[in-house]
């Protein structure tokens, strides 16, 4: 047990509980253990959090990128400090094994130093003027109060990616996490209070999902929603934000593919599928969901996936040599067998795992599973499975494949391995996709932009495409 109860809700500088009292237990899903209880807000909190955020706009907005600058970089130098105990925290609500979470609070903080360097960096323009009694200036300015809904399978890194550019632009934010992993969002905004973030402009609210998403849905002085999570709800988001015409920045649900071309670097492939597809236990928005190797190396290329995957470690995450925690919960579980069935029912041919690992705890853990004798019509090759499940289909045809590999509602990331240059930048522009990775399946970082295209969402999150989602650019045409 981690705490019997934490005061969860953050408002204008004040920690405390629901004013219903109510409380909410979270779980660690390696073993179903409670491990805290934290408060259970909803309307009320996330009004009054709004309330908090809307006056300190003016303050927060008005100084200087500078002035935000050295908040940013000192809780980056604080979580940093923090990293042993964050990445632990992590791991007990989540789930994943504590070297990825280790990396992933790394990751977090670097967010943070991001956009504490670019607060400074936020251009206008001067517009040459074919009147010459004109002068025309725009001016970025911050779009607001921001709602930023952030999921439970990267609990620090979500937050920063989204809360740090609104920050660092000058807009205050209401942060509701997953209900599964709050711990993570918690420890976070103490780093930002520790470091000097003034009250009002960062607030938190825990609770019935339901509730404080529709609040800040429905408030006027909610300017923008950045949520992580399925594309179903990121279209809810879209039909109720019409009512006040909110800017929505939108990262949804992804079906990547992989593709594995004749002239691959085998071993390389193997290895960065492997990490693509179970990092995380394949819960992740950019891990591959289907690979397609060809035909010439498929047989090779699936033997030495095999050897890797079997040596693969399920257990708890705190354990030394874990690489695989469990599932976040039952439900996650039991889409990860549905798929299972499916693809089997349907011809598909096991070639390891495929079962329930039954180890020495209680929580949702899955063998890591490769499938052969693939068909279109499996909703493995259709609908994100969110776990250890990997399909690997052949193919001759370069442009087959890549018809194959943009056949999808989706658009998020997709991969591919080559060692032709010119096969690397044909192929790339080919892809449908927001992301596309050349030999590398680990393209989120902070300085560079990511976001989908299609159903996988709008906006970009990261580089200064990131902070770009925060602003409005004003125009100024001024007679002289």
């Amino acid at each position: 047990m981690i705490d019997t109860m934490i005061n969860s809700i953050f408002i204008d500088g004040k920690w405390q509980r629901a004013e219903s009292d109510k409380t909410t237990t979270v779980y660690n899903p390696a073993t179903l253990e409670p491990i805290a209880e934290v408060a259970y807000g909803g309307e009320v909190e996330t009004k009054k959090a709004i309330t908090a955020a809307a006056n300190a706009f003016t303050t927060w907005s008005e100084m200087t990128g500078r002035e935000r600058s050295h908040i940013l970089y000192k809780a980056y130098q604080l979580m940093l400090e923090e990293t042993d105990r964050l990445a632990k925290i992590l791991t007990t609500e989540q789930g994943k094994p504590l070297k990825e979470a280790t990396g992933e609070v790394k990751g977090a903080a670097n967010f943070l130093l991001w956009y504490a360097e670019e607060a400074s960096r936020s251009y206008g323009e001067w517009i040459p003027s074919s009147i010459k009694s004109k002068r025309m200036l725009v001016i970025p300015q911050p779009v607001g109060v921001v709602g930023a809904i952030t999921p439970w399978n990267f609990p620090s890194s979500m937050i920063t990616r989204k809360i740090a550019p609104a920050l660092a632009a000058g807009c205050t934010v209401v942060l509701k996490p997953a209900p599964e992993t709050p711990l993570s969002a918690i420890e976070i905004v103490k780093i930002l209070e520790r470091a000097g973030m003034p009250n009002g402009v960062v607030n938190l609210v825990t609770g019935d999902a339901e509730a404080i998403g529709n609040t800040l849905l429905t408030s006027k002085d909610v300017r923008l929603i950045t949520f992580t999570g399925s594309t179903a709800v990121g279209k809810y988001l879209m039909r109720e934000s019409a009512e006040h015409v909110k800017k929505l920045a939108l990262e949804l649900g992804g079906h990547a593919p992989i593709i594995v071309f004749d002239d691959a670097d085998l071993e390389k492939a193997a290895s960065m599928s492997l990490a693509s597809k179970f990092r995380n236990n394949g819960q992740t928005c950019i891990c591959a969901n289907r690979l397609y190797v060809h035909e010439s190396v498929k047989e090779k290329f699936t033997q030495a996936l095999t050897e890797k995957v079997k040596q693969l470690k399920i257990g708890n995450g705190l354990e030394d040599g874990t690489d695989l925690g469990p599932l976040i919960n039952e439900q996650a579980s039991i889409k990860v067998q549905t798929h299972l069935d499916d693809a089997v029912k349907k011809g598909a041919q096991i070639v390891c795992g495929g079962t329930k690992w039954n180890g020495n705890m209680d929580g949702y853990f899955y063998e890591p599973t490769i499938l052969s004798n693939i068909t279109e019509d499996m909703q493995v090759m259709n609908e994100e499975t969110f776990g250890p499940i990997i399909p690997i289909q052949a193919f001759s045809d370069e442009q087959a494949v890549i018809e194959k590999a943009n056949d999808t509602d989706y658009g998020l990331a997709a991969y591919i391995f080559t060692e032709k240059t010119s096969r690397a930048i044909r192929v790339s522009e080919k892809l449908d996709y927001g992301i596309v990775g050349v030999n590398d399946v680990f393209p989120a970082v902070a300085e560079a932009p990511f976001g989908g295209i299609k159903q996988s969402g709008i906006g970009k999150e990261g580089g200064h495409y990131g902070m770009d989602e925060f602003l409005e650019r004003k125009f100024v045409s001024m007679g002289i």
